[in-house]
């Protein structure tokens, strides 16, 4: 009798687990998505409608051209080149994507962040030093870095600020997996001193702990082509 119980209970338990499992919101997939109240005013969803299956065609699936390497003109030295939803229709639903990285000499893939996805690295050429650091604790941040070579894999961790740099003597190119169709990038540098409207000044400087004039020399370095 006591085994039977024991059993049955254990088998109420899973089937509880399971439930509250399967009760969970599903992932975002884009910064937001806010409810319309009205149906008829409803844009988006969360992702991309999806076409009739029988519409389907190769081409929905395929991307050619990920061997090229890209033309590097930023100022960081490194090129992303994406390969998710925007660029192949059929990753919709299916929660993966990658980008091809290049890097000039000396380039950087500089500290972001993928809010929706972690993220699989492998070296393809060059020697790269790469990182991510930690979410608050009270010990602090930890930063977990590693010199890469061709033929290395490094993983980041879902949401957590990571970089790559290469510090060879050659140009530097890499492949990246990741696990959504549309990850999302939030750089930095570019998202604290670029943002459009700027975030007030004071905010920076108390925040950074420097002068107001450093905050104002950085935002300027983000805002000369706007």
């Amino acid at each position: 009798m006591k085994s039977s119980m024991g059993s049955l209970l254990v088998v109420l338990l899973f089937a509880l687990v399971c439930s509250l499992a399967n009760a969970t919101d599903p992932g975002s997939l884009q910064d937001f998505c806010v409810a319309a109240k009205n149906p008829n005013a409803a844009v988006f969803v969360n992702g991309l409608f999806c076409k009739d299956p029988k519409l389907a065609v190769p081409e929905d699936f395929y991307l050619e051209g990920f061997n090229k390497r890209g033309e590097i003109e930023s100022p960081v030295g490194s090129l992303v080149t994406p390969a998710n939803v925007a660029q192949i229709a059929g990753l919709n639903t299916l929660g993966i994507s990658m980008v091809r990285i290049d890097y000039a000499l000396y380039g950087l893939n500089p500290p972001h962040t993928h809010p929706r996805a972690t993220e699989i690295l492998v070296v393809l050429e060059g020697t790269l030093e790469v990182g991510f650091v930690t979410s608050n604790t009270p010990d602090g941040n930890k930063l977990f870095k590693k010199l890469l070579y061709k033929g290395d894999v490094f993983v980041f961790p879902i949401g957590l600020i990571h970089f790559q740099y290469n510090v060879g003597k050659t140009p530097a190119v890499a492949i990246a997996a990741l696990s959504s169709q549309n990850p999302g990038v939030i750089t930095i540098a570019n998202a604290v001193f670029g943002s459009k409207a700027p975030i007030n000044d004071d905010i920076l400087a108390k925040a950074f702990q420097v002068d107001k004039k450093v905050v104002d020399y950085l935002q300027s370095q983000f805002w000369m082509d706007n």
